[in-house]
C-alpha cells in the first residue's frame, strides 16, 4: 500500500492513542503531518504546532472531517514564551498533555567552510534549542498528571554518524541524540511517568527534500534516485516514521527509555 493510500484510510484506527493529549510540531507538513494524522486517527486529541498557519490548519481540518478532534496553534519552536503558550493553551483545552513529538526541523547543504554564523545559529536554534525547550515545558506541564506520558524527539541518521555537507545539521541532531537521553534519565531518577526517546529518519521524501535538492541543483527526482542508492531497501515515506512514532508514543513501549530508533532502509547497517 503507497502513502496516499495509507494517509486517505479514515475511522480504522485501533485506538492505541485513545485518552491521549499529542502536541506535534512542525505538523503542517512532511512526517510531522503523517504523525498527527496518524495519532488522531487512533483516538488521541491533538495539537497542530507550526509556524505554517494555512497549511497547518488544512490539516486540522481533515483530521476534523475525518471524526478526529484537533486544533492548530501558531508555534515558534525557538521562542519560550511560545512554547509556555502552547502548553497552557492545550491544558486548557484538554486538561492535560500526555505526549510531545518534537518534530520541527530545518536544514542547510554547507560543510564547515561554507557554513555562516548565522546559518549555523539558525539551525541550531530550531533542531536543538527548540528541542530543549519543548521537551523542558513538556515535562514540567506532564509530570504531575499521573498517566504514562511520552516525548518523541526528532533526530536523524546525521545525528549518529557525520556527513561533509550537513554540518550544521548533523552538530544540531547530534545535540538532540544526548538531550534525550540525559533528559530521560533525569526523568527516571525523578520516578516521573514520563518516556523520552529520540527517533533517526534517514532520506525521507517530503517538501524538506525538494529543498535540499534545489540547493544542490538538482530536481527532486534527481536527489531521491542518488539518495535510494545508499538505502538499501530504499528512501522512506512520512508515514513509515509516524508509524514508528504511533509505537513510541503509545503505551506499548513503555519500558522503553532514553533509546535511539532507527528508521533507515538500512543505511546505517553498511
Amino acid at each position: 500500500m503507497n502513502e496516499k493510500a495509507m494517509m486517505d484510510k479514515k475511522n480504522s484506527g485501533t485506538g492505541r492513542l485513545a485518552g491521549k493529549v499529542a502536541i506535534v510540531t512542525g505538523a503542517a507538513g512532511g512526517i510531522g503531518e503523517a504523525t498527527a494524522r496518524l495519532f488522531a486517527r487512533e483516538g488521541a486529541k491533538v495539537v497542530d504546532a507550526d509556524i505554517k498557519e494555512v497549511q497547518g490548519q488544512k490539516v486540522v481540518h481533515d483530521i476534523r472531517q475525518a471524526g478526529g478532534d484537533a486544533f492548530y496553534f501558531a508555534h515558534d519552536v525557538r521562542r519560550e514564551d511560545s512554547w509556555q503558550s502552547l502548553m497552557e493553551e492545550t491544558v486548557s483545552r484538554y486538561g492535560k498533555l500526555n505526549v510531545l513529538v518534537n518534530n520541527a526541523g530545518i536544514i542547510k547543504i554547507a560543510d564547515i567552510e561554507d557554513t555562516t554564523l548565522e546559518d549555523w545559529q539558525a539551525i541550531m536554534d530550531v533542531n536543538a534549542t527548540g528541542v530543549f525547550l519543548g521537551t523542558k515545558l513538556a515535562i514540567l506541564t506532564m509530570k504531575s498528571n499521573g498517566e504514562l506520558c511520552s516525548i518523541i524527539n526528532r533526530s536523524s541518521v546525521a545525528g549518529q554518524v557525520g556527513d561533509k555537507t550537513m554540518f550544521a545539521y548533523c552538530a544540531s541532531k547530534g545535540a538532540v541524540t544526548l538531550l534525550t537521553k540525559a533528559a530521560a534519565l533525569g526523568c527516571a531518577a525523578k520516578d516521573y511517568k514520563i518516556r523520552i526517546n529520540s527517533v533517526h529518519p534517514a532520506y525521507v521524501r517530503t517538501d524538506m527534500t525538494k529543498g535540499e535538492a534545489a540547493e544542490v541543483g538538482l530536481s527532486e527526482e534527481e536527489y531521491m534516485e542518488g539518495a535510494k542508492s545508499i538505502h538499501p531497501i530504499g528512501v522512506g515515506e512520512a508515514i513509515d516514521v509516524a508509524y514508528l512514532d504511533l509505537f513510541l508514543a503509545s503505551d506499548e513501549s513503555r519500558w522503553v527509555t532514553g533509546a535511539e530508533f532507527n528508521i533507515d532502509g538500512g543505511l546505517t547497517a553498511q
